[in-house]
């Protein structure tokens, strides 16, 4: 399906994200597919500066990306081990899994700028990134640069009309 983005993580800037709605043809529109111009999103990487952190250890982290068009609410659960969710896979890789988050919870620190990929969730009708994996960005160009990919990518691919012949 030429409409179809979500098994991709699309780079986008805060008013986009925080602009999607659910997706309307979706059965399960309610947490697991968005629309954006018509085009099918669940995935999103994000970039900018960690503008709050709300740690409940062995939960969840909860934080903030700003990066300049808006804030985007992130959450990063911790709770791996001790999750229902995880019970049918192997220990070594669950283990595996809520180390990876704990060393992503412990790197995203206040004023830090983060690359951010995850799912694109609601909480209480508001929309979030439920984080899969966190990116520290050592240039100081990262937020330009991926200012600069989100519109050339909106212009050259997610807006492109798809006509099937």
């Amino acid at each position: 399906m030429a409409d179809n983005l979500n098994t991709t993580h699309v780079k986008l800037l805060a008013f986009d994200l925080l602009s999607l709605s659910p997706n309307p043809t979706d059965p399960s529109s309610s947490s697991s597919s968005f629309c954006r111009k018509g085009k099918n999103l669940s995935r999103a990487e994000i970039l900018g500066f960690v503008v709050t952190r709300d740690l409940k250890p062995g939960k969840f982290l909860r934080f903030t990306i700003d990066d300049g068009t808006g804030c985007i609410p992130c959450v990063l659960w911790l709770n791996q081990l001790t999750s229902s969710y995880f019970s049918k896979r192997s220990p070594s890789s669950v283990r595996s899994i809520a180390r990876l988050a704990s060393n992503f919870a412990s790197q995203t620190q206040l004023g830090a700028v983060a690359r951010v990929r995850g799912k694109i969730t609601r909480y209480r009708d508001l929309v979030q990134l439920t984080v899969s994996d966190v990116v520290l960005e050592p240039d100081p160009n990262a937020q330009v640069l991926h200012w600069l990919d989100c519109v050339r990518l909106a212009k050259k691919c997610y807006d492109k009309v798809f006509f099937i012949l």
